[in-house]
């Protein structure tokens, strides 16, 4: 290891390029003088080599005459899948535990160790389960990983999924949430032998009424791993988050198969597993937490080394209500993952969504009003549609007033076993598009897309082998983007999308970028999209900016204080919902030549209050993720209820209060 090491720095202050197929010739040639399997030498195991010899053995790493200019290249040759952080944050996906669905949809699979719709094969969801479902526990497995990866990990983007988020216990998803932050907060970390370290935090003071014994009353339904909460005593000792206690793999496998066969739902299931384990419900009553005690863990992370700037919670359309944006907004979210799937009502119905198009419409204005970011999933072949359908659901999606989605999940349908699709697919009722009819149609999707979206992905994370009928490339998106080139140099058609046209981890000459700005209308809102963009088009940062339509926001208001809620948003205040400057994720303080570090985000900022000073606006809030809200301090906003807030001076620049 150390040899390849050096001659990596050897080549580097020689000013050499060391790319991955340079890196490839070291370790194979260091395998054969060393006469062992090449793999022993994988670029996988050297940067957590160097890491290790940097921390533990600091006179040999001393001799090594590393620089910090040397380190940062040495690094970015050791670095795994760079594209991981080269949005410039790096993420972190958390799965919620098992729990009864509020949704029966056809073509959601029923994989009982997993939250509805999610399975076991998938990298998150095996991360998941082998943490037992906790928060803290993953958390600390995908910093350590990321780490020894070679990516910074101060600013972290966490997404959290498992279904209808408000399907769970508010109770729960406090703790969750509160969790989430205090692993980022204690540093947490997985150490080599794969156990992870609980820090308690420091203060008893509200973990009691979350212990066995209290007088805390256990959820009614509690299906959770055996875990143990910050400050817990003898009281809960049984609760070791290192050795939980596992269902019974036997009794899984037959209930897995009874739902398989149809004879139980999903929800049967999960009542049956884990309603009656004594562990689990006993567990639930450690799941527990106050706002109180989540706002404590989030005022630690302005500040901490591992800084959350953007939280992302999935739900459904019609649990989309201003009740519920409250609380989710409290809880630090930033964006709301949306399964939408299709808004022709015809496809919905079929495919047993249980949700009306009315339904995803008005989600859409709340969001909006609410600031968040909109994040949907789209599907194509589905029971129901064809290939021409297909195009023109979507165009409706992107392209209708009620919908315009700021980013998309876009991907087939593909027949999972343990899906109720699986008795359609067999009687002849659906058949997944051929590969050309499935490319076709997503090309075409991806040519609709205006500028202002994002189209995240185009797969689900289903190993082939658990995908019976479909898709079952794991390139999908290659193909898509390789035959959308080709078209584009014989068309002249332009990909406006804009996951297509990021730096990624390129250098950019901000001399040469423009701001553009791309305006649209919604029901609730006027919309500016603010994107830098090269000479070329690419994208090396952007804004949303919302500018409330006056009678939206008193319907609003009228809503919540029926409900008994106080408004968060008034007249005459616009909304950041987003602002977002590419380059690889550098770590806080850091200097560097990528289009983070040239103060785009600033100017961005202030043309978009030059834009709602020019509409009339008078203030203007940001929905700040906790770990932004030090950075719009600087710029002169205020804590203001759920956002940050700051006047506008009548020439439009911000007004320092």
């Amino acid at each position: 290891m150390e040899e390849i090491i050096l001659q990596i720095l050897d080549a580097l202050r020689r000013g050499e390029t060391v790319d991955d197929r340079a890196l490839v010739k070291l370790v194979h040639a260091q395998a054969r003088r060393a006469g062992g399997d090449k793999r022993a030498f994988a670029k996988r195991r050297l940067l957590p080599f160097y890491q290790r010899v940097k921390r533990e053995e600091p006179d040999r790493w001393a001799r090594w005459g590393i620089t910090p200019e040397l380190e940062e290249g040495l690094i970015k040759v050791l670095r795994m899948k760079p594209r991981r952080s080269a949005s410039g944050v790096a993420t972190i996906t958390v799965i919620t535990k098992p729990w009864p669905c509020s949704g029966s949809c056809i073509f959601c699979p029923s994989d009982v160790r997993m939250p509805k719709s999610y399975l076991a094969d998938e990298p998150a969801c095996a991360r998941a389960e082998q943490a037992c479902f906790d928060p803290y526990l993953q958390v600390s497995a995908r910093l350590t990983a990321l780490s020894q990866m070679g990516h910074a990990t101060d600013k972290i983007e966490l997404i959290v999924l498992g279904g209808t988020w408000s399907d769970y216990p508010a109770e729960y998803q406090i703790w969750f949430m509160r969790e989430l932050f205090r692993a980022l907060n204690d540093d947490a970390t997985v150490d080599e032998s794969g156990s992870s370290a609980r820090v308690g935090s420091g203060d008893d003071s509200g973990a009691a009424s979350a212990l066995p014994g209290s007088s805390a009353a256990p959820a009614s339904f509690g299906p959770v791993a055996a875990s143990v909460s910050p400050g817990a005593s003898a009281a809960s000792a049984s609760f070791d988050p290192a050795a939980p206690a596992p269902l019974d793999p036997v009794a899984t496998e037959a209930v897995q198969r009874e739902v398989t066969d149809g004879h139980l739902s999903y929800n049967q299931a999960i009542a049956q597993l884990y309603g009656t384990s004594t562990a689990w419900r006993e567990a639930a009553r450690v799941q527990r937490a106050t706002m109180d005690e989540l706002e404590r863990e989030q005022r630690r992370n302005e500040t901490a080394r591992h800084r959350v700037v953007g939280l992302v919670i999935e739900t459904r359309p019609d649990a989309i209500t201003p009740e519920a944006l409250v609380n989710i907004r409290r809880m630090g979210a930033t964006k709301i993952q949306m399964g939408v799937q299709s808004v022709d009502q015809r496809v919905l119905d079929a495919n047993g969504r249980g949700i009306r198009v009315a339904q995803i419409e008005r989600a859409f204005s709340l969001l909006r009003l609410f600031g968040f970011k909109i994040h949907a999933h789209f599907m194509v072949n589905l029971l129901g549609s064809a290939p021409e359908a297909d195009r023109l659901d979507y165009q409706r999606f992107v392209d209708e007033l009620a919908f315009q989605p700021d980013e998309v999940k876009l991907y087939p349908c593909a027949l999972i076993e343990s899906s109720r699709l699986r008795g359609r697919y067999e009687a002849g009722g659906w058949r997944p598009y051929t590969e050309d009819e499935l490319v076709g149609v997503l090309i075409d999707d991806v040519l609709a897309t205006p500028a202002y979206c994002r189209v995240s992905r185009m797969i689900r994370d289903f190993s082939s082998g658990d995908i019976m009928a479909g898709n079952k490339k794991p390139n999908l998106r290659q193909m898509v983007e390789s035959r959308l080139r080709a078209r584009s140099e014989q068309t002249g058609e332009r990909v406006q999308e804009i996951r297509f046209r990021e730096i990624a981890t390129s250098e950019v000459d901000v001399r040469a970028l423009r701001l553009e700005v791309v305006p649209y209308e919604t029901p609730a809102t006027s919309e500016r999209f603010l994107q830098w963009v090269t000479p070329e088009g690419r994208i090396a940062g952007f804004l949303r900016l919302s500018l409330p339509k006056a009678a939206a926001v008193e319907a609003l208001a009228s809503e919540l204080r029926a409900a008994g809620c106080e408004p968060p948003v008034q007249p005459g205040e616009a909304m950041i919902r987003e602002v977002h400057v590419y380059g690889m994720a550098a770590r806080v303080g850091e200097e560097g030549g990528a289009a983070q570090h040239h103060g785009l985000g600033r100017k961005l900022v202030e043309r978009a209050c030059e834009l709602a000073c020019e509409a009339g606006y008078e203030r203007i809030n940001v929905i700040s993720a906790v770990g932004t809200r030090e950075y719009y301090r600087h710029l002169g906003f205020y804590d203001h209820g759920l956002y940050q807030q700051c006047k506008i001076r009548t020439e439009g620049m911000l007004h320092h209060e």
